[in-house]
């Protein structure tokens, strides 16, 4: 049942929501399919996100979608192929030589082909909107202890990689509250190389520190297995990679037999989870407070494989609505089915319980922790 309560919502369940948003954006270059999409995502940041470093990590997400924006867009001025029949600032076409053939700098930049390139940088900006989205609202630890005993090695690894940009944030803000005590209150330019090196130190004595902790515990061992077992695990996943492997690109290709599309793919998906099963079964841990998987985890689920479904059927039901005419340019127009997926990505917001409230007490401890190991 749904319930108010406030509680942690399974990483797992925030992961497989964000994918399936990232690959509904992936389909399609209309921006109003890619600015609804970037609006759902943050909606629902705000609402479910918890006071946590983590948290606080997807305002940094933002921006580098900005930055990859604008950096599309300046090398499409620079090194892009200039096409279009409107002309917006007739530059110099310099030519490179021989060895860099097909490639000029600069020319005649037109409204089309600069069109294309702010949606494609958009779209990319919009997938990693989705994964910042996993990051502030999936518990990274949670998550470790979520993941089969069989990823643990590969897990600990990605948790440390993915913790690094929320540790970078409360770096940020740990320096910025250190600076604001001495009474440093640079700005702009000035400041960036008074900040920059504490919080490169910070975030990576943070990391490891996380890495160090996690190591102690036992995360990434595994136990005495035998030779049989061992070898019988990687040839059951070695299997099941390529048997997805080949039956995905036998989706792809037309031209490939019956039998190397779907059932291929099925029956990879089958040795994949035998093998991660037979790993995990060689791996004996205890997972203290484990994340429950209730009724708002399996809507949270669902509501992102429901947005991937739709762009998929609205590539198939209307392909042109996902793209940008701009041969002749037009107004976009609004594919139904992606637009009604993405809605239904909004329901998180709604349907799952609130995060924990942290304590005033823990909060004002770690502040004064934080206050004193930076004065």
């Amino acid at each position: 049942m749904l319930s108010s309560t406030p509680r942690a919502v399974h990483p797992g369940a925030w992961w497989l929501w964000a994918i399936g948003l990232a690959v509904a954006v992936s389909q399609t270059t209309n921006p109003l399919v890619l600015l609804l999409a970037a609006a759902v995502v943050t909606f629902v940041v705000m609402a479910r996100r918890a006071n946590t470093p983590w948290a606080r990590a997807f305002t940094l997400y933002a921006v580098l979608g900005g930055f990859i924006i604008v950096l599309r867009v300046l090398l499409h001025i620079l090194v892009g192929l200039k096409w279009g029949e409107i002309v917006l600032v007739p530059l110099p076409e310099i030519e490179l030589p021989g060895w860099a053939a097909g490639i000029n700098l600069l020319g005649d930049l037109r409204l089309e082909g600069l069109l294309a390139a702010l949606f494609e940088g958009m779209r990319l900006a919009a997938m990693i909107l989705c994964v910042g989205a996993a990051n502030a609202l999936a518990d990274p630890k949670r998550l470790l202890a979520a993941l089969p005993g069989a990823l643990q090695e590969i897990g600990t690894a990605i948790v440390v990689a993915i913790s690094v940009a929320p540790q970078l944030a409360e770096s940020v803000r740990r320096v910025h509250r250190a600076r604001l005590l001495r009474g440093d209150s640079a700005r702009g330019l000035r400041s960036i190389r008074r900040v920059a090196m504490p919080v490169l130190e910070d975030t990576l004595e943070r990391s490891m520190a996380l890495a160090a902790s996690m190591d102690s515990r036992g995360y990434g061992r595994r136990g005495e297995t035998s030779p049989a077992r061992h070898q019988l695990t990687g040839l059951l996943t070695l299997g099941g990679l390529l048997g997805m492997a080949v039956g995905s690109y036998g989706l792809l290709d037309a031209t490939s037999p019956d039998w190397m599309g779907l059932p291929l793919l099925l029956v990879g998906v089958v040795l994949g989870a035998l093998g991660l099963a037979s790993g995990s079964a060689a791996v004996s841990r205890t997972t203290y407070r484990p994340s429950p998987w209730r009724t708002p985890e399996t809507v949270t689920a669902m509501c992102g494989l429901l947005a991937a479904v739709a762009a998929l059927a609205s590539a198939h039901w209307e392909p042109r609505a996902l793209t940008m005419p701009l041969s002749p340019l037009g107004a976009p127009p609004l594919p139904w089915a992606l637009t009604l997926g993405l809605l239904i990505a909004l329901l998180p917001a709604a349907l799952t319980p609130p995060p924990p409230v942290t304590r005033e007490r823990d909060r004002v401890r770690r502040t004064t922790t934080t206050e004193g190991s930076h004065s």
